[in-house]
């Protein structure tokens, strides 16, 4: 079924699949769409009309309480019929450190915040139809050299899903997304230098328009590459696929060490 005539909120709407998520969403102008990240007014000012920017960081309860409390400004009260919970960053990094407070950044954007955003959403459906959408990533099935920290809070978020999928109630769907690497500026900000991007990549758009569409097409996990779904199946029965696979990821890191 088209996303059309909806109300919708979607997280991380400025960059990267978030922002193409948005342009798919808004393009037929029926759907009222609160775009939501910490510099969306700015980023976002060419929208008008059915898309209304609003600055927050999600990375708390405040913050998706005050996520909430605007959408129902912008909404007059009416249910938000989707909400995309997309919102999250990381690290590039050698977890060689004892930094509770980066750590705990981290987890409370990619992980806390999705948690908290789907039992405020119950809350606010109070049993009425709606459809959660948690962006969470392939890089939590397969973990990668150089992530330990978003590896581990993907794994988690996957984990929860897996768990809240039989405690949820019929009126809530809960939708899954796992995108692969995408060229988006999210690897400028995970780390200080120029890396090389983990293998397959594909673009933001690409992206964007597999979970957009998997969606509508009524599926609750959406996996953005084929490729990936193949290599996964595959790997967990030809375990020396899975090995070659990582050792070139490997090499990657050993090269950003050599670097950095």
């Amino acid at each position: 079924m088209k996303i059309i005539g909806k109300n919708i909120v979607l997280t991380g709407a400025s960059c990267g699949i978030g922002l193409d998520m948005l342009n798919i969403l808004a393009k037929d102008g029926t759907n009222r769409i609160l775009a939501v990240s910490r510099h969306a007014v700015q980023l976002l000012a060419y929208y008008s009309g059915n898309v209304i920017p609003f600055d927050m960081d999600i990375g708390s309860a405040a913050g998706v309480d005050a996520v909430f409390e605007k959408a129902g400004e912008c909404f007059g009260g009416e249910k938000i019929d989707y909400f995309f919970a997309n919102a999250g960053f990381g690290y590039y990094e050698d977890f060689n450190y004892t930094d509770w407070g980066r750590m705990l950044d981290l987890y409370n954007t990619d992980v806390f915040s999705p948690m908290y955003t789907y039992a405020e959403y119950r809350k606010h459906l109070a049993g009425r139809d709606g459809t959660l959408v948690i962006t969470g990533s392939a890089i939590g099935l397969v973990a990668l050299p150089g992530y330990a920290m978003y590896s581990s809070a993907k794994f988690a978020l996957n984990g929860f899903r897996q768990a809240v999928t039989q405690e949820k109630p019929k009126s809530l769907r809960l939708v899954f997304a796992y995108p692969i690497a995408a060229d988006t500026p999210f690897y400028r900000k995970a780390c200080p230098i120029p890396i090389k991007k983990p293998f397959p990549l594909q673009s933001a758009e690409t992206a964007a328009k597999k979970i957009v569409s998997g969606v509508e097409n009524g599926k609750d996990l959406v996996s953005t590459s084929a490729a990936f779904s193949v290599f996964h199946y595959l790997s967990g029965v030809i375990r020396p696929l899975r090995a070659l696979y990582l050792a070139g990821e490997t090499r990657k890191f050993r090269e950003y060490k050599r670097k950095y």
